[in-house]
């Protein structure tokens, strides 16, 4: 079952890469969301519409969340639950930027069994199944070796490496950042960086895709107190996000205060 949902996943995300870059470097319909949750496109929500009418046709017995649909309790009783971010990282999108991506993963359980991550515009397609590694564009990728984290090169905001949040002196790390979440967390995957931290609570359409990904290419991902991610809680919500090969997750986690 999770290698026919990875195909279904894969063919939905190339869908949805079809449609953002049709609208990509294009005058859009803009709005804002309540609370301070960013923005929201015409390409955002003409993406999560494609997604939702694809995949739930395809497995109607699934339950749906996702960032652009208004959430419900009926997900909770569904054995398996489609996990969506039509398009990670939109304030990317609008300003032209090609790091943004689709994020689509099945979970089951509380496990999220298959998921893909697309990048049109970088034309790199990650995806992975529980127990059948991760790959980036059909060929197998790995997390770092990394062991230590000073000198590592991190994924994070500035604000995770203040003071407040270590027991010690902040790690000396050589820091980037991506727009996308799913991203990040793939770019781990690929080893091209040797960790990523966010402190901030994460939702699951963040970070569900993304996780297997890099849990399958060899790293570990936790929250930010070290433990494991759950997936379709009735609040679909963890407490930051820690992913790097394991002893260096090691050092990250009993470094922060």
């Amino acid at each position: 079952m999770p290698a026919t949902d990875l195909a279904l996943l894969i063919e939905a995300a190339e869908a949805a890469g079809r449609i953002a870059e049709r609208h990509w470097r294009r005058k859009l319909r803009v709005w804002d969301k309540p609370g301070h949750q960013g923005p929201v496109t015409e390409a955002d929500l003409e993406i999560d519409a494609m997604l939702r009418e694809r995949l739930m046709a395809a497995r109607p017995g699934y339950g749906w969340l996702s960032e652009e649909t208004e959430d419900g309790p009926a997900r909770l009783g569904a054995e398996r639950v489609f996990v969506v971010d039509p398009l990670d990282g939109t304030r990317a999108f609008l300003e032209g930027d090609k790091s943004f991506a689709h994020a689509l993963a099945v979970a089951a359980a509380g496990r999220v069994v298959a998921a893909a991550v697309y990048l049109p515009m970088l034309e790199k397609l990650y995806a992975a199944t529980a127990g059948g590694g991760a790959t980036l564009n059909g060929v197998p990728i790995r997390a770092s070796g990394r062991a230590l984290l000073d000198g590592a090169a991190v994924l994070t905001s500035r604000p995770a490496l203040e003071p407040r949040h270590w027991s010690g002196p902040p790690p000396s790390v050589h820091r980037s950042l991506r727009a996308s979440l799913a991203y990040r967390l793939c770019l781990v995957a690929e080893g091209r960086f040797d960790a990523m931290l966010t402190l901030r609570d994460s939702w699951d359409w963040d970070t569900a895709a993304g996780s297997l990904i890099a849990t399958e290419a060899g790293a570990r991902v936790t929250d930010r107190a070290g433990a494991a991610l759950a997936f379709n809680t009735a609040i679909p919500v963890s407490r930051g996000v820690i992913a790097a090969p394991p002893p260096l997750h090691d050092e990250v986690i009993a470094r922060l205060a």
